[in-house]
C-alpha cells in the first residue's frame, strides 16, 4: 500500500469526526442565539441609556451647532431601532439650519431622510428624495454616504420587488453604486469590505471569502465584524454551503441584538434555512422575534419578509404542536391503562397478602417486645453484674479496714493505754470517714454505669431549678436519692436506711424535686426511672 492511498483512508477516517464537530459547534452556536433572544430585553437597557443620554445633553445644549450635532447622533442611533425617532430627529435638524449657515447641510437632509424612508420600506419616497441631491456641490465623506445610501436603496427596492426583470435592473443600479462607493472610499476595511462584495456579486465568490476571512481575523470592530459576517453567509449561500451560511447568520444575528438592533435581515434568513432543515421550534420563535423588533422599528421590508414566510412555518409550528400532544394524550391513554392493570393487580395481592401482613405486624409488635424486655434485662444484669463486682470489693476493702482498726486499738490496750483506747472507742471520726468513701464510691459507680444521668436529670427540671454538683463532689444528695430510684429503689425507708438520712429529709427532697419538674410532677419519678 502506497502512502497516497494510506493518507486517503485517514482523511476518509478524520472526515466523519470533523463534521460531528462541526454540527456540535453549530448547536452551540444555536443554543448562544437562542439564550440572546431570551434575554433580549437586557440588550435594550444600554441602547435606551445612551439614548437617554444624547437627549439629556440636547436639552441642556444652548450651541446650535453642537445640537445639530446631536440631533445626528440621535438620528443615527434611532435609525435602524425606531425610525419614527429618527425621521423626528432629521426634522429637528431641519430646524437648525437657518442658524447654521452651511447650505450643504440641507443635502446631507435630503440623504437622510431618504435612508430612513428605505428602512420604513418607502423606496419610491426615497428614490425621488435622492434624486434631488446635487452631489457636484457634496463634500467627499457626504458624497460616500449618498453612493451607500443609493446602493442600499436599490438593494432593498430589488429584494422588495416579485418581477424578475425589475429585480435584475435594480440589482445592477446598486451594483453601480458599489463601483462609486469604492471611489470615494479611503483605502482600509470599508474599502475592502465593498470590494469583497462586489467580487461575491461578479461571481468571484473564492476570492470575496478569501478576503472576507481575512478582514475578519484582522478587525477588532464588532459592528464590522456583524456586517462582514452578513456578507461571509451570502457567499456561502451562494456556494451553496449551508452549515457555514447558518454559522455566519448566527454570528451576525447574535451581534444585531446585542447591539440593540431592531432593522435586520439576520434572524429571518436563518429561520428559513433551518425550517428548510426540520428545525420548525427554532424557525418559528426566530421569525416571532423578527416581527417584534420589525414592528418595534416600523421596517416594513423586513416585516414584509417575516410575514410572507411566517403563515407556512406557523402552520408547520401548530401542526408539530398537535402531533405532540397527539402523542402525549396517546402516552397518556397507555399509562392509563397501564396504572388500571396495575390496580387491579395491587388489590389482588392486597386480598391474598392481606393476613400475611397482619401476621407480619403481630410478629413485628411481638418482636419489638421481645428486643424492649431483652433490652430491660440486659440492662438490669449490667447493672447487677457492676454492683456486685463494687459490692464485694467493698466488701473486702471494709474488712480489711476492719482488721487494720481492729490491731491498732489491740497495739493501746497492750500498751496499757487505757484512755487513748477510751478516746478512740468513742470518737466517731471512723464512721464519718467510712460514709463518706461509701458516698465517693457509690458517686463513682453509680456515673460508670450512667454517664449522663446529670445532664439527662436537669432535662426534666425546670431551666432556673437544675442540679449542679460542686467542684469537689461528684453528686449532691438529691441526685443521690434519685439515682438510687432510678436503679429501683423507690421505697422512702430503704432509701434512707442506705443513705444514713432521716425519714423526713429523704421525703422533703423527693417532694421538693417534684415541684421543680418541668412537666407532669406525678409522672416525674417513673421519667427519672426510664433515664
Amino acid at each position: 500500500m502506497n502512502i497516497k492511498t494510506i493518507n486517503m483512508l485517514v482523511l476518509c477516517c478524520l472526515f466523519p469526526l470533523s463534521l460531528l464537530a462541526g454540527q456540535q459547534d453549530l448547536e452551540m452556536l444555536l443554543k448562544e442565539l437562542d439564550t440572546v433572544i431570551e434575554c433580549k430585553d437586557s440588550y435594550i437597557l444600554p441602547k435606551e441609556k445612551e439614548l437617554s443620554e444624547l437627549r439629556l445633553r440636547l436639552k441642556n445644549t444652548k450651541n446650535n451647532r453642537q445640537k445639530y450635532e446631536l440631533c445626528d447622533k440621535l438620528f443615527t442611533a434611532y435609525l435602524h431601532y425606531q425610525a419614527d425617532s429618527a425621521l423626528s430627529y432629521v426634522e429637528r435638524k431641519q430646524e437648525l439650519l437657518p442658524f447654521l449657515d452651511e447650505p450643504v447641510l440641507e443635502q446631507e437632509l435630503i440623504i437622510n431622510r431618504a435612508e430612513v424612508m428605505g428602512v420604513m420600506g418607502m423606496y419610491s419616497w426615497a428614490e425621488q428624495l435622492l434624486s434631488q441631491v446635487k452631489p457636484g456641490i457634496l463634500t467627499p465623506e457626504l458624497l460616500g454616504y449618498y453612493y451607500r445610501t443609493m446602493r442600499a436603496n436599490y438593494g432593498w427596492f430589488a429584494d422588495y420587488l416579485v418581477h424578475k426583470e425589475l429585480e435584475n435592473m435594480y440589482q445592477e443600479k446598486a451594483h453601480i453604486y458599489r463601483d462609486s462607493i469604492m471611489l470615494t472610499t479611503k483605502p482600509g476595511i470599508d474599502h475592502d469590505i465593498v470590494a469583497a462584495e462586489k467580487m461575491m456579486v461578479e461571481g468571484e465568490i473564492d476570492k470575496s471569502l478569501d478576503m472576507l476571512h481575512r478582514l475578519s481575523e484582522n478587525n477588532p470592530d464588532l459592528r464590522q465584524q456583524a456586517f462582514i459576517n452578513y456578507i461571509l453567509a451570502e457567499a456561502y449561500g451562494l456556494k451553496g454551503d449551508v452549515d457555514n451560511q447558518i454559522h455566519r447568520l448566527a454570528l451576525t444575528a447574535i451581534a444585531d441584538l446585542k447591539f440593540g438592533t431592531r432593522e435586520y435581515a439576520s434572524l429571518q434568513k436563518l429561520a428559513y434555512l433551518l425550517y428548510d432543515r426540520g428545525d420548525v421550534d427554532r424557525a418559528y420563535n426566530y421569525l416571532n422575534c423578527s416581527m417584534e423588533d420589525a414592528v418595534a422599528c416600523n421596517a416594513r421590508l423586513r416585516f414584509s419578509e417575516v410575514t410572507e414566510f411566517f403563515p407556512i412555518v406557523d402552520k408547520a409550528y401548530k401542526l408539530k404542536v398537535e402531533r405532540g400532544r397527539t402523542i402525549r394524550y396517546g402516552l397518556l391513554f397507555f399509562a392509563s391503562f397501564l396504572s388500571l392493570v396495575l390496580i387491579v393487580c395491587v388489590w389482588w395481592l392486597y386480598r391474598w397478602n392481606k393476613k400475611l401482613s397482619l401476621m407480619r405486624l403481630n410478629l413485628s409488635a411481638t418482636n419489638e417486645q421481645l428486643r424492649l424486655v431483652n433490652r430491660e434485662l440486659a440492662q438490669t444484669g449490667k447493672v447487677k453484674e457492676a454492683y456486685i463486682a463494687h459490692y464485694l470489693e467493698l466488701c473486702v476493702a471494709y474488712l480489711d479496714k476492719l482488721e487494720a482498726y481492729r490491731r491498732s486499738l489491740a497495739k493501746l490496750a497492750m500498751a496499757s493505754r487505757i484512755d487513748d483506747l477510751f478516746k478512740a472507742i468513742k470518737s466517731e471520726q471512723f464512721i464519718k470517714d467510712e460514709r463518706k468513701d461509701f458516698y465517693h464510691n457509690f458517686d463513682k459507680s453509680f456515673l460508670e454505669l450512667f454517664p449522663n444521668f446529670i445532664a439527662s436529670f436537669n432535662d426534666l427540671l425546670m431551666e432556673d431549678e437544675r442540679v449542679h454538683p460542686k467542684s469537689n463532689e461528684l453528686l449532691t444528695t438529691e441526685l443521690r436519692i434519685f439515682a438510687l430510684i432510678r436503679l429501683g429503689v423507690t421505697d422512702s425507708n430503704a432509701i434512707a436506711h442506705f443513705l444514713g438520712y432521716s425519714l423526713a429529709t429523704v421525703y422533703n427532697y423527693r417532694s421538693r424535686m417534684k415541684n421543680r419538674a418541668k412537666g407532669n410532677k406525678e409522672n416525674f419519678e417513673q421519667e427519672v426511672m426510664n433515664l
